[in-house]
């Protein structure tokens, strides 16, 4: 009989955390070296503090960005929502209390409505231990128990949850926290995830570069095959431009482009990068969108730019 030392098994647990098992199929891939163009530049949302993430309702053309609720701590979990239309000023804003730190967060459309799928739960370092789902209710404040929440946790073991969704493919895409193995990456066909079913992922890795040089991680998304990450710090942190963005195929857990410095939005004040979402424009273009904060302490300001050139 052959017999394993917990390490042994440990290890072995590890490796099988790590082995990709991936069905999603084939896309194009954004060509991150191409130039960014400017969506909108230095918008205010409704509270003060810097972005986080950002998200497009693809169907009813709405956008969303998070941020830290004015006056909250940075554990508490307690977010903004605030929806913008496309030239950037300000049509309506939500309140999260005890969610997450908003880094990245979908928008799915049913009919004219738009929900919104975030982390919930905040733990002590403030991120979301699971998802939840809800309407977006312009002037709504929801807590972390409020009825109106539809909660899920994708992955048993995990510690942390937060998503993004790819609105061309309809995908959930999850980043997940395990002790010891760190972020990992699961795809979820959208319309399963909406009923509680994440028993057949599309894909379901250890992501590669955890950390990059030392740069914060500053926000994710997917478009069909590929997924798509991003790092750096402000000019208060870093006195030189070091954001970057990298590409990873979710079929094999390997980069296939970058990190490559972005410069969009370079001659922004303070400019701290801040989320990654897809959209697709009604003339059909698809365009990967990098959001950026900028401004001073007490009054930062929410900046979009997008990559639009693919390759097969």
């Amino acid at each position: 009989m052959v017999s394993f030392s917990f390490t042994a098994l440990a290890a072995l647990a590890a490796f099988a955390a790590s082995v990709v098992s991936a069905t999603v199929p084939s896309s194009a891939r954004f060509d991150l070296s191409k130039p960014s163009y400017d969506l909108y530049r230095n918008k205010p949302l409704h509270d003060d503090t810097v972005q986080q993430g950002f998200a497009f309702d693809n169907v009813n053309r709405r956008l969303f960005v998070s941020q830290r609720k004015n006056g909250a701590g940075e554990t508490s979990g307690d977010l903004c929502i605030t929806q913008l239309d496309f030239s950037g000023n300000e049509v309506g804003h939500m309140y999260l209390e005890g969610f997450g730190h908003g880094v990245s967060f979908g928008a799915q459309a049913d009919g004219s409505a738009t929900y919104l799928w975030t982390e919930v739960d905040a733990n002590d370092n403030g991120y979301g231990k699971q998802l939840a789902r809800f309407k977006f209710t312009s002037g709504k404040t929801l807590t972390k128990s409020s009825s109106e929440l539809r909660k899920f946790k994708p992955v048993a073991a995990a510690t942390e949850h937060t998503c993004a969704v790819d609105p061309v493919h309809n995908r959930l895409v999850v980043r997940y926290h395990l002790e010891g193995s760190g972020k990992h990456i699961a795809v979820y066909d959208l319309a399963a995830a909406t009923k509680g079913d994440f028993s057949s992922p599309l894909a379901d890795f250890k992501q590669p570069l955890p950390k990059t040089k030392g740069k914060n991680f500053q926000g994710y998304t997917a478009y069909g095959r590929y997924l798509y990450l991003l790092w750096g710090d402000s000019y208060d942190v870093s006195a030189e431009l070091n954001s970057e963005v990298a590409s990873v195929d979710m079929n094999t857990g390997e980069v296939v482009q970058g990190p490559l410095i972005t410069k969009a939005g370079s001659t922004l004040s303070f400019r701290e990068p801040e989320g990654l979402a897809i959209y697709k424009t009604a003339a059909g273009q698809v365009r990967l969108f990098l959001g950026f904060a900028s401004g001073k302490a007490g009054d930062r300001r929410s900046n979009l730019f997008y990559k639009n050139v693919t390759v097969s």
